[in-house]
């Protein structure tokens, strides 16, 4: 069975997919790192889940689509609330990802890692 936009499990999963930044692609496709997701004993749909970073990357674009505009271009105590967030979500044990976030907000490294220390001393 090859996966179909129009298949309704392929629809009811779809924004579960494009979330986590991940690929679909008909089952006989699959490799061995993907899931294959199967409905009422049919194999219908398989997921290719992004690289870590990938998913950082992701996450950072889907934030400033939430915010409508660059994290750049944010406030001093949003800038927080997004380092907060993206600590909650695993983000910096991400290699790099403290560069990462620090180049999308416009801030220094130093400046992410107050942030961080400030949440833990709070």
């Amino acid at each position: 069975m090859t996966a179909s936009a129009d298949d309704p499990f392929v629809s009811a999963v779809k924004p579960l997919v494009d979330a986590m930044g991940a690929e679909m692609l008909p089952p006989d496709q699959a490799g061995p790192d993907d899931v294959v997701l199967s409905w009422e004993g049919a194999d219908v749909v398989a997921v290719r889940l992004p690289q870590l970073a990938d998913s950082l990357d992701h996450i950072l674009a889907a934030l400033e689509r939430k915010r409508g505009k660059p994290l750049a271009e944010l406030d001093r105590k949003a800038k927080q609330e997004v380092v907060r967030m993206l600590e909650a979500r695993g983000a910096f044990s991400v290699r790099h990802g403290v560069e990462t976030v620090a180049t999308a907000l416009g801030v220094s490294r130093f400046t992410v890692y107050n942030y961080l220390n400030r949440e833990k001393g709070a």
